[in-house]
């Protein structure tokens, strides 16, 4: 019997009405949510995500900036627009899109942005937080998968999950946020042994390694839940695939994401999120669920 496909597109829509909605709400009282994204060079795909966090803000009700930098731009350039970003009483989220040139550092460039408009969950306060399950935002895209989980009536507590990815991006908070809702976690990584013989166990396996279609049907446990991070373009094809051989894994697991179409569009939803959260925070009206 096939895995159930999941419908990002209808989780992603239900999820953005209910955040247009609060985006609303929080306007009533006289506070527009603002994201600034900073994008450095001419990569195509960068280009791309940025586009699409733009229009979603916009659909969203959110105010949003875009500020696009040449390749060739000082790093201490990007800082100061950095800090002016943090000063701003209309941002309250600033997210700098990667890969930035070799000559400026991706540390130095996070720990500038502060803490409390880090939508993307990488500054080490954040990261901090985050392992000691204080409040604060969410790393997206793990963040989303553990929305999307939710959605399919998935129930974490007490289940094996594997992760195949070891990424501050990805890999490492996905298990922290697994291990928040009561799943047994492992990470498996290039260096792991046996590595079919673990994710074999798993009864949520998420993949997140950067490989077109290595998961094959012999990595999955029949019935497991299947959640496919990766996006690769193939050399061939010039098609986007995911991690995940889904053809191959499709007989085998009860649930799986396709790629494109899931995980992606649930990332940019939590951007969305944590935005709006940011917003909610700096005028005193954030809810602690």
């Amino acid at each position: 019997m096939s895995a159930q496909v999941i419908n990002g597109k209808e989780i992603v829509s239900d999820y953005r009405a209910q955040i247009k909605d609060q985006v609303a709400s929080l306007q009533s009282k006289g506070v527009q949510p603002g994201l600034a994204v900073v994008i450095v060079g001419d990569d195509p795909a960068s280009h791309v995500y940025v586009r699409n966090k733009a229009k979603a803000c916009e659909e969203a009700g959110m105010y949003s900036e875009v500020h696009k930098l040449t390749e060739s731009t000082p790093e201490q350039e990007l800082i100061e627009l950095i800090e002016k970003l943090n000063g701003s009483d209309k941002i309250h989220g600033i997210l700098v899109q990667s890969p930035l040139p070799k000559h400026i550092s991706e540390e130095r460039v996070v720990e500038a942005i502060e803490p409390s408009k880090d939508v993307d969950c990488f500054h080490p306060v954040n990261v901090g937080n985050l392992m000691i399950g204080k409040e604060g935002p969410l790393p997206c895209t793990p963040a989303g998968v553990i929305e999307i989980l939710k959605k399919i009536g998935a129930d974490i507590a007490g289940k094996h999950a594997v992760v195949i990815g070891r990424s501050n991006i990805v890999g490492k908070p996905m298990a922290m946020l697994l291990l928040r809702e009561h799943a047994t976690v492992t990470v498996c990584h290039s260096r792991t042994k046996n590595m079919e013989e673990i994710t074999r166990q798993a009864d949520i396996l998420v993949a997140a390694v950067g490989k077109a279609k290595m998961i094959k049907s012999r990595h999955v446990k029949p019935g497991a839940i299947v959640i496919d991070v990766g996006i690769n373009r193939l050399e061939d094809t010039g098609k986007l695939a995911g991690d995940v051989d889904f053809d191959d894994v499709l007989d085998t697991a009860s649930y799986i994401t396709p790629v494109p179409g899931c995980v992606g569009p649930m990332t940019i939803t939590m951007l969305l999120r944590n935005t709006l959260e940011a917003a909610e925070r700096a005028a005193g009206l954030h809810v602690t669920v």
